[in-house]
């Protein structure tokens, strides 16, 4: 699966480079026309000579409800010079799909122009359980769970038969919609199929209620081993899933460039919270998680929740919970040098008493898209993205939301077109501060104890430790370095939630202290440490 991956992004690379009579040269990183830039970055290997893809912006809604943000609007955003990936819903098999004016024209823009494009749907499995074709087949062939009473249970199970699992993907990828597409679009640069991936599954805690596990392995056996069978279970399931659907289209181009990514199939960003964190995983020795071997890439969801104690300044928030991707990135591009890894962010807002806009102002906060933006830009420049996927609802509006939206679309422009940005983003390497440790320590796999984690700068603005999940951080900063000493340089990005701090001293290491102006949007410095000078970039 590995060499297959690997073949695959040469030959995505290659093609597109090509298409864009272009090189992949270092010394060719200039600003191109939007669509050909749009292009050049997705097709973009994880690793290159030119450095990181740039990221682009992207969303969950997929503007199929009226005044959402559809395929039109898109279009005419790249029009207006933002770095959108466009979406498009994608149907599932036996679903009413939206009208043809949904697809054709935007769709026939984007192939005269060679722009990558990606599809987001539900999980592709749910039929699996949710229809009666699967779900009422005989317990041998049925690829949901089988307790150990013999009834069926309405979760896809990881010992299941495999061949329900391609059988069904190959309806999604023959649906009538994707041969409308491909006859507008037959030769697209990269297409991304991405599940919502949020279907019942078996887990590992519960395999010993699962007749099939007990016939093949018997009871007792240990936490790490039951991990590791589920772990592998998915692997060869989801890739089947993928094969059937890649297999259902028919252009040649389209099975080449199809990659599937889905949300949350990723490593936990809760580890070392608490000491429960690990009943959510399927780490075992070896392997963080499995699903760098399951799919082609992740949306991981950096968001501030509704339902839990998260904020976008605490101790307890998407900011500091992060940090823990990081090794996890490392790990995913050894398992998989192809993996795609894009961030999605949210910051709560629902339509009910939950509403974490509603929690902000009843302490008296102000809460606008300034705000939502620097949270967004910190994620974004720790993690370095391919994407940056909003959630909203799928009935929500522009009217109602694009104000947030946009706050992502300049965080991603911005990348592009201001050199000292574009070139710490290709390049730069994240700084670990020496000075203490990640404030999650439970239960930490002693392969990853020595894992850096903790990437957030000294700043005296901030209490000093120990740190509860509660406590509160009025600045929140990260570097990046490039060069060797004596002439290195550093971009410094600080944003402070609640209020504009001036004269906010930060420690940068390597270098000393830093005196900055920070703000609730955020704010970049470029550092130089030969010239000992400090030039505020944005």
């Amino acid at each position: 699966m590995l060499h297959h991956n690997r073949l695959f992004l040469f030959v995505l690379v290659l093609v597109s480079c090509s298409a864009a009579g272009q090189k992949c040269r270092a010394d060719e990183d200039s600003l191109k026309p939007v669509t050909e830039e749009i292009r050049f970055e997705a097709c973009l290997p994880n690793q290159s000579d030119i450095g990181r893809p740039l990221p682009l912006a992207a969303h969950w809604n997929s503007g199929q409800a009226k005044g959402g943000f559809s395929p039109v609007y898109q279009m005419e955003m790249i029009k207006r010079g933002h770095f959108f990936l466009p979406w498009f819903h994608l149907p599932g098999p036996g679903e009413k799909p939206p009208d043809d004016d949904y697809y054709e024209v935007p769709m026939k823009w984007a192939a005269e122009r060679g722009i990558p494009i990606s599809f987001i749907s539900t999980q592709w499995e749910c039929y699996l359980t949710d229809s009666p074709e699967y779900f009422s087949l005989p317990s041998d062939r049925n690829p949901n769970v089988v307790n150990k009473n013999g009834s069926i249970e309405k979760k896809v199970s990881p010992f299941g038969p495999i061949g329900p699992w391609k059988e069904l993907g190959r309806k999604w990828g023959e649906g009538g919609t994707l041969k409308k597409i491909q006859g507008w679009y037959p030769s697209p640069p990269l297409a991304l199929f991405i599940s919502n991936n949020e279907h019942p599954k078996l887990t590992w805690g519960e395999v010993e209620n699962s007749s099939r596990y007990i016939r093949e392995f018997g009871p007792g056996r240990d936490d790490n081993f039951k991990r590791k069978i589920v772990g592998d279970g998915w692997i060869v399931r989801y890739r089947a899933l993928q094969d059937g659907m890649r297999e259902g289209l028919e252009a040649k181009s389209w099975k080449d460039r199809s990659r599937f990514i889905a949300y949350n199939a990723f490593g936990l960003s809760c580890l070392g919270r608490w000491a429960g964190w690990i009943k959510y995983s399927l780490y075992t020795p070896g392997r963080f998680e499995p699903w760098p071997l399951a799919w082609d890439g992740a949306s991981s969801p950096y968001y501030v929740h509704n339902w839990d104690g998260t904020t976008d300044f605490t101790v307890w928030s998407p900011q500091v919970e992060s940090m823990n991707w990081v090794f996890m990135q490392q790990e995913a591009y050894r398992m998989n040098p192809g993996f795609w890894f894009e961030i999605s962010t949210w910051d709560g807002q629902v339509d009910d008493k939950s509403d974490k806009r509603k929690f902000y102002r009843d302490m008296g906060q102000t809460y606008d898209p300034e705000r939502y933006q620097g949270m967004a830009q910190f994620g974004m420049w720790l993690l370095r993205p391919r994407a940056v996927r909003e959630f909203r609802g799928w009935t929500d509006t522009l009217a109602n939301s694009s104000a947030y939206f946009l706050s992502i679309v300049n965080s991603v422009d911005r990348v592009h077109t201001n050199p000292v940005l574009r070139r710490f983003w290709r390049k730069g390497e994240l700084v670990a501060n020496p000075n203490g440790s990640h404030p999650y320590q439970s239960w930490i796999p002693e392969e990853y104890n020595k894992a850096v984690r903790w990437h957030l700068l000294d700043a005296d603005a901030n209490p000093k430790g120990p740190w509860q999940l509660g406590t509160q951080l009025s600045v929140f900063s990260l570097a990046l370095v490039l060069g060797e000493a004596p002439e290195r340089e550093w971009l410094l990005y600080a944003h402070s939630p609640l209020k504009s701090m001036d004269n906010v001293s930060i420690e940068l290491p390597g270098y000393g202290r830093v005196a900055a102006y920070v703000t609730p949007a955020g704010c970049f410095y470029h550092v130089r440490e030969k010239a000992r000078s400090v030039e505020r970039v944005f």
